[in-house]
C-alpha cells in the first residue's frame, strides 16, 4: 500500500517529544507524519532514568514542569497507559551543614517565585521517607507528586495513541534534507519526500542539524549519560533520591532492582550513533550510590548503558517557531531533564501549530537566544 506523503505537519525524530507533539497534533485533528531515521525512542528516549522531576528546575522550566505533572497524573486517562508512572516523590539528600544550607536557600528561592512544591526536610523527616539513607545525611528537599515512569513505555504510549488517532509513524526514514515550495515544507528522505505546512523539529541531539537545513543555527553538543541497573534486591527505598554535593539518580524499581544514574558522561563514538562508556566515571557513581546507601556496598551490578542526549551552552532546552522558516517549530535539546517535559512539550507544540501561541511562558528556550555563538 502507498503511503500518502502529504500531511499537516511533519514531525522530524521518534522520541518522547516527537510522539508527544505528533500525539497532541492528532487529537486536535491534524494528521501528522513522524519520521524517525531508527526506531521509536532509539537514543535518549529509552536510554534516561526516567525521572518525573520538578525537583530543582531552571526557574523558566518551572511553570512547563508544574503543568507537566498534571499530565502525567492523568496519563491513563490520555492515553490509556500510564508507563508505569510511580508518584513515589523525589528527594535530594544533604551530607552535610553546607549542603542542606544550599537547599534550604533554593526551597526559599522557590517560594518568592509562588511556588511550595519543594519542602525542606530535617534529618528526622528525611529518614522517615528514606530509612535506608546513611546516617551522615543532614536533611533534604521534597517533592510529593513527583517520581519515575518507564521511558520507552512513555515513548510507545504516545506513538501508540497518535496512530490511533490518525497520526502515522515512519521508521528507517533518515532525512537529508529540506526545502520550502509552495508554502509547505518539502522533506527530503531515504524513502522519498514528505510534505507538510508544519515541521516539527525534535531531533534530539541531531536537532541542530535539522535546524540548520531551516536556516537556525544552535549550539548543540551530543552528550552520551551513562546509567547502571544492579540485580534485585530486597525492597528499601520508595522515593527516587538526588544528592546535592555530587551527580546522583537513585531509584529502586517495583521489581528490586535498582537504577544509577546522575549525569556521569561516556563517548559518543565517532559514527554519532553508538556509546562507548567510562568506567573509571561509572565507578564514582557506583561509589556515590555506595555511600548514601550503605546497603548498595553488597550490590551486584548487571548492566551498564548510555543514551545519547543534546546539551546547550545554558542547560535549557530548545522550545518554539523557527526564525528563520516560518511554519516550522523546534522541540529539542533537553540537556538530560527533558523527560517530566515531554507530554506539556508536546501541547505546547501543538497549540503553536493550531493556535499560533501558548499560555506558557517559552522565551527562555527561544532557538535565537545563542545568536553569534559558533555550533557545536
Amino acid at each position: 500500500m502507498t503511503i500518502p506523503r502529504d500531511f499537516d505537519a511533519v514531525v522530524i525524530g521518534g522520541g518522547l517529544h516527537g510522539c508527544s507533539a505528533a500525539y497532541h497534533m492528532a487529537h486536535a485533528g491534524l494528521k501528522p507524519v513522524v519520521l524517525e531515521k531508527n526506531v521509536v525512542a532509539r537514543h535518549a528516549s529509552s536510554a534516561s532514568a526516567g525521572g518525573v522531576r520538578r525537583l530543582g528546575r531552571d526557574p523558566a522550566e518551572i511553570p512547563l514542569a508544574m503543568a507537566s505533572i498534571e499530565l502525567w497524573h492523568s496519563m491513563r486517562d490520555m492515553l490509556g497507559d500510564d508507563a508505569e508512572f510511580r508518584a513515589t516523590g523525589q528527594v535530594r539528600v544533604a551530607e552535610n551543614d553546607q549542603d542542606m544550607a544550599k537547599l534550604a536557600e533554593r526551597a526559599a528561592s522557590v517560594r518568592a517565585l509562588g511556588y511550595d512544591h519543594e519542602v525542606v526536610l530535617d534529618r528526622k523527616q528525611l529518614r522517615r521517607l528514606v530509612p535506608a539513607v546513611s546516617e551522615h545525611c543532614v536533611g533534604g528537599l521534597y517533592t510529593a507528586r513527583d517520581g519515575y515512569a518507564f521511558p520507552y513505555k512513555a515513548t510507545a504510549a504516545f506513538r501508540l495513541k497518535a496512530e490511533a488517532l490518525g497520526a502515522v509513524v515512519e521508521e528507517g526514514t533518515g532525512v537529508t534534507g529540506v526545502e520550502r515550495e509552495a508554502g509547505r515544507f518539502v522533506v527530503a528522505t531515504n524513502r522519498g519526500a514528505f510534505r507538510a505546512p508544519v515541521l516539527v523539529n525534535a531531533a534530539g541531539a541531531w536537532g541542530a542539524e535539522i535546524a540548520r537545513m531551516l536556516g537556525d543555527e544552535v549550539p548543540l553538543e551530543p552528550v552520551a549519560l551513562m546509567m547502571m541497573v544492579s540485580a534485585r534486591m530486597p525492597h528499601f527505598l520508595d522515593p527516587t533520591v538526588g544528592c546535592a554535593g555530587r551527580p546522583l539518580s537513585f531509584k529502586q524499581m517495583r521489581s528490586g532492582t535498582v537504577v544509577i544514574g546522575g549525569g556521569y558522561r561516556g563517548r559518543v563514538a565517532a559514527d554519532g550513533e553508538l556509546t562507548e562508556l567510562e568506567f573509571r566515571r561509572l565507578a564514582l557513581s557506583a561509589r556515590t550510590a555506595a555511600d548514601i546507601f550503605p546497603i548498595m556496598r553488597d550490590a551486584t551490578l548487571v548492566r551498564c548503558w548510555a543514551g545519547i542526549e543534546g546539551f546547550t551552552p545554558d542547560d535549557l532546552p530548545i522550545i518554539g517557531p523557527s526564525k528563520a522558516a516560518p511554519g516550522a517549530l523546534h522541540s529539542f535539546g533537553f540537556c538530560g531533564h527533558g523527560f517530566q517535559l515531554g507530554p506539556i512539550v508536546g501541547s505546547i507544540t501543538a497549540q503553536l501549530v493550531t493556535q499560533g501561541r501558548t499560555n506558557l511562558p517559552i522565551e527562555a528556550f527561544r532557538v535565537d537566544r545563542f545568536a553569534g555563538q559558533a555550533a557545536v
